[in-house]
């Protein structure tokens, strides 16, 4: 019964609505978060393989600050250096792992243009990220308000913001959880509950910037995820291979995930299928929670994996923060 009530209310946390337990207003300031370390198994502490991935290090992520958490996107800017933005359109940047800190942690809400400040706190349901660092912007993909927003250098304000039918067709509740920016310029956006006739998860490719008034509607792909998982963030590896992270949440296993990789065809046609390969499940005896945000930061010469998780702000969930390399030719 404990475990059927638990489901239950995860279940109901998923939903857009406004949560009591969410910070109402944050102001931006400096920033003081704890990482404590973990072992990746429960039961073998020196495990350090998940599927096609190597474990390089996790942590628990708090804070005594009340608007940090509910973590749903993340980026990272340099080794160990992260930048994540709450469901609530807030972000948090903080560092974890040895080096130096390129710069203070900080918390920050997100700028709003003047027409949009009557909007209530929750209505900023932020879900994805995305970033073009040749010109330092920002896209975040917002469910409630089905919107894609660009903003400045340092988010120092909103350039840009524009609603499409295609994602206004997608249930508020399972929206734009996933928007990638492709090496070429393209953008790919996937629903989590949006879905095709046959099924799928439906995508959408831009062939410029989503967020401008002048770029043209986008063609209609697939994306087919591990069976009974959903997509919840993507990231792209390279110009030929996005990264998806996908949810489950089942009454057996409560939350699992699984971090998956997609052949992007070079010129895809309208309807053409994205398939998932996994890499690595996420579930016990390994670390599991609300995975939502997943980002690829390069050390070494070589691609690193982070995810984080969503704790929803209630105290029987975590904000983990995990960190694999890519074994191998994939």
């Amino acid at each position: 019964m404990q475990r059927i009530l638990i489901v239950l209310a995860l279940a109901i946390l998923l939903l857009p609505a406004p949560h009591l337990s969410k910070p109402q207003s944050v102001r931006a300031g400096s920033l003081l978060v704890r990482a404590r370390p973990l072992p990746l198994s429960s039961i073998d502490p020196a495990l350090r393989r998940a599927g096609a991935l190597d474990y390089l290090g996790g942590w628990v992520l708090e804070s005594d600050n009340a608007g940090f958490g509910g973590i749903s996107a993340l980026m990272v800017s340099g080794p160990g250096q992260m930048l994540g933005l709450s469901d609530s359109g807030v972000l948090t940047g903080f560092h974890v792992g040895p080096g130096p800190e390129r710069r203070r942690p900080f918390i920050a809400p997100l700028p709003v243009r003047a027409q949009d400040r009557y909007r209530p706190w929750w209505s900023w349901d932020a879900e994805s990220l995305t970033y073009d660092p040749a010109i330092d912007r920002y896209w975040v993909g917002f469910e409630g308000l089905q919107a894609i927003c660009r903003y400045g250098p340092g988010f120092a304000r909103v350039e840009a913001c524009r609603t499409w039918p295609e994602i206004v067709a997608w249930p508020e509740t399972g929206s734009i959880e996933s928007l990638a920016r492709l090496p070429d310029g393209r953008f790919l956006a996937i629903g989590e509950m949006g879905m095709t006739a046959d099924g799928r998860h439906d995508v959408l490719l831009f062939d410029r910037d989503p967020a401008e008034k002048d770029t043209p509607a986008p063609i209609h792909l697939r994306y087919a995820p591990p069976q009974g998982y959903r997509p919840t963030d993507a990231v792209a590896l390279d110009a030929h291979h996005l990264l998806v992270l996908n949810r489950r949440l089942t009454l057996q296993e409560l939350f699992t995930a699984t971090i998956a990789i997609v052949d992007l065809p070079e010129r895809p046609q309208p309807g053409a299928l994205l398939k998932a390969r996994t890499l690595a499940r996420l579930a016990p005896p390994l670390l599991a929670d609300n995975f939502e945000g997943i980002a690829v930061g390069q050390e070494g010469g070589k691609p690193v994996i982070w995810v984080v998780s969503d704790d929803n702000h209630e105290f029987f969930q975590r904000t983990l923060l995990l960190k694999f390399g890519l074994r191998g030719e994939q």
